[in-house]
């Protein structure tokens, strides 16, 4: 399933998206919210699928009046640093041998098709094209080969980045979690609907219809599994918590001259059999 989260007439929606198409799972007694139903584990998800399939009726993806992020509030939401070998070498890194992990905050990022605003403060907005992995049950000390029964889906992030801040410290924390400064969506897709560990899909950056970031998720230095395994030796993984897996080379940072998102550029970010995330750039008010 490709489920959204959305706002129509004035309220919040859950829906399976459907080509161009809509149906309003909230309409039909679904909870409002992909949070709730992933807190209730597999079998709920299973009944997300058989309203689905009953449905009668679709909205077009044109009544949605607001793309919301696919998940309203993360209990942890984990971002993953350097996990693309090429990405580490532009930016004169040596590739890590344990994952880099750092936080990203939900005020630091909007839905699908909302503004990703550019903070006054810089001109260093950078973009990360990025796959999220969602977990979907709760495991501490999970083994490698159990990892991904514990990964409920995927979906999209662009973890834009205020470069001179984040590097100002040691750790990253400030440059990664300016007020709407990335983007996360537009749909949830179960992990069902791709590859094991969604590995050897295609993932692409393009900033005003120019390809920056060109990569695979085969590519990745940890890949899924490892990086939920890993991750649940520190803490408990819940259910919602999302992976923000990193990027590949290409960023604007690195290139020479820099090009970084300024107002009135259009950011997108596809991965294939997980969808498009667009949003435009604005100026902080």
């Amino acid at each position: 399933m490709h489920l959204i989260t959305f706002r129509r007439q004035g309220q919040q929606r859950l829906g399976q998206l459907l080509g161009n198409e809509v149906v309003d799972l909230t309409a039909l007694g679904a909870p409002a919210q992909l949070d709730t139903v992933l807190a209730a584990g597999a079998p709920a998800l299973e009944d997300l699928a058989a309203l689905g399939r009953r449905a009668t009726s679709r909205l077009a993806v044109a009544e949605i009046e607001e793309w919301l992020p696919p998940l309203a509030a993360p209990g942890k939401a984990i971002a993953v640093g350097l996990n693309y070998a090429e990405h580490a070498a532009e930016g004169a890194a040596a590739v890590p041998q344990y994952p880099v992990l750092f936080s990203r905050y939900p005020s630091s990022w909007v839905g699908h098709g909302q503004p990703i605003v550019k903070p006054r403060v810089s001109e260093a907005l950078d973009y990360e094209g990025e796959m999220v992995i969602v977990i979907g049950k709760a495991g501490r000390h999970v083994a490698l080969a159990d990892a991904l029964g514990y990964v409920a889906g995927y979906s999209i992030f662009n973890e834009g980045s205020v470069r001179d801040y984040q590097m100002r410290t040691t750790q990253w924390t400030i440059g990664k979690n300016f007020d709407r400064s990335g983007s996360f969506g537009p749909a949830f897709v179960t992990a069902d609907e791709l590859p094991p560990g969604a590995t050897g899909l295609q993932l692409q950056t393009r900033l005003n219809g120019q390809v920056m970031q060109d990569a695979n998720t085969r590519d990745m230095v940890f890949d899924v599994a490892r990086l939920v395994s890993l991750c649940s030796e520190v803490f408990t993984l819940q259910p919602g918590d999302i992976l923000i897996s990193g990027t590949p080379s290409g960023v604007g940072a690195a290139r020479k001259p820099p090009v970084f998102m300024k107002p009135g550029d259009i950011c997108e970010v596809s991965i294939e059999g997980i969808g498009v995330l667009s949003n435009p750039i604005v100026a902080e008010a």
